[in-house]
């Protein structure tokens, strides 16, 4: 059983998690991702939420995937809403994440 907490991963990425190829293809998709395909972004106190269109479902769960690999120490939460609703992906973690992703998300306006 693993007893590791999010307390215990350091808040740092190891883009060697990805091979060359993947790994520019997961940046891209996450810039994309987060700045420009977000309906619309929710600051929460230890992260941010972001609002998809259902249709989105396959890029969310993949940048998700590959995410988690390079990233541990995130938290990820995927709501998926009834009716073909608004996809929801929180993305949280412990002490210091939220200042992690408002250096990384830049120029998105994340209020």
């Amino acid at each position: 059983m693993n007893t590791r907490t999010s307390q215990d991963i350091p808040i740092a990425c190891d883009l060697t998690a990805l091979e060359p190829g993947l790994r520019s293809t997961h940046l891209e998709a996450a810039r994309q991702l987060l700045h420009g395909d977000a309906a619309a972004v929710t600051e929460l106190p230890d992260g941010y939420a972001f609002r998809y269109r259902a249709d989105q479902y396959q890029q969310v769960a993949q940048f998700i995937a590959n995410e988690r690999l390079c990233c541990p120490f995130f938290t990820f939460v995927l709501e998926v809403t009834p009716a073909q609703g608004p996809l929801w992906l929180r993305v949280t973690g412990s002490e210091g994440v939220k200042d992690f992703l408002q250096r990384e998300l830049g120029e998105c306006d994340c209020s």
